[in-house]
């Protein structure tokens, strides 16, 4: 099954991935879609000091919206901050220095962004990792896991109350679309069961947003929650992390500003609010979120129990830390 999921996923990805498929995809894109002003409405963006994060921060800018920079390397968000202000004009953006791995300070961070500001419109959930050998933060919490589950997770969740006093909020999460290939795992959440493959693990995280966004959408009808796959686009992330496939397809990946494009409609038109909540979205449309016949729905159960862990883990994440021992069962 496995093999036919690759191999059927491989072959998409060749024909709708790459930037000739992104061309393909643009010629039926609405332009005066994208003919709005944002000014006045705040955007948090994670992992936003370059590639498609960068991007997307970018052309919020250009809007006039308000933009909230949540990266993990002070000095390189400064200069992206210094080149978005540069290109835009726009002087509301502002950086805040947060690691999302280090799951106690996201839900500090949130915590703290709502005590200091009365409102947010939309939460791009962009930042992620792919770390191809296993690797543990100071709570004991598998790296990948944490940065791309449980951080966003917790950021989400703490800041749904903010959101949801806002007009018109919105959550979108970058998602991938190896994603297609993983029937979610609640067994093994933190991969310390077998051989240890970072793409996979990458994957299966990638799935666990996708349910994450469909269970949100049912729980909290007043925001639109929306999960989206990029397509294969040429970032300093899948650089250094997928450095053979990155020279493999070359001048066949996208550009971050192409991969970025349907963040940006999902983050600021009408017409994307009117879409169904919940959904996975490629090139400004809603597409199927598995792949036919890879058998990689979850059954309710499945659903139930990562709820629940997930939970479990997050409400560990917000007991004072200690010195002596993991915070987290790295049995989950």
């Amino acid at each position: 099954m496995s093999f036919y999921r690759n191999i059927v996923w491989f072959l998409k990805g060749i024909h709708e991935y790459t930037r000739s498929g992104y061309e393909q995809a643009a010629k039926h894109f609405v332009a005066k879609e994208l003919d709005v002003a944002v000014v006045g409405r705040s955007f948090i963006i994670t992992g936003a000091n370059s590639g498609i994060g960068k991007a997307t921060a970018t052309a919020i800018a250009k809007k006039g919206g308000t933009v909230h920079m949540l990266c993990r390397n002070k000095e390189r968000a400064e200069k992206a901050k210094e080149d978005i202000v540069r290109e835009t004009g726009n002087t509301e953006v502002y950086v805040h220095h947060l690691d999302m791995s280090e799951t106690h300070k996201v839900w500090e961070f949130a915590e703290s962004f709502k005590m200091q500001y009365p409102s947010l419109n939309v939460l791009i959930n962009n930042a992620g990792c792919m770390v191809n050998k296993r690797e543990v933060n100071d709570d004991g919490l598998e790296k990948n896991f944490a940065t791309n589950t449980l951080g966003m997770y917790l950021l989400t969740q703490s800041l749904i109350p903010l959101l949801q006093k806002s007009r018109d909020a919105r959550v979108i999460t970058v998602t991938s679309g190896g994603m297609l290939v993983q029937k979610l795992q609640p067994d093994d959440l933190q991969s310390a069961k077998g051989s240890f493959d970072g793409t996979m693990v990458y994957a299966q995280n990638k799935r666990q947003q996708v349910v994450l966004t469909e269970q949100w959408a049912k729980h909290h009808p007043a925001i639109h929650f929306s999960v989206m796959h990029p397509g294969w686009a040429d970032t300093p992330a899948v650089s250094a992390s997928m450095p053979q496939f990155h020279q493999m397809m070359g001048d066949r990946l996208r550009s971050a500003e192409q991969g970025a494009d349907t963040v940006v409609w999902l983050a600021l038109t009408r017409a994307a609010g009117k879409t169904r909540s919940g959904k996975f979205f490629q090139d400004r449309r809603a597409v199927p979120a598995h792949l036919p016949l890879a058998w990689t729905h979850s059954s309710p159960e499945e659903v139930r129990s990562f709820m629940t862990q997930l939970e479990i883990l997050a409400q560990a994440a917000k007991q004072p830390r200690t010195d002596t021992q993991p915070s987290f069962d790295p049995t989950y």
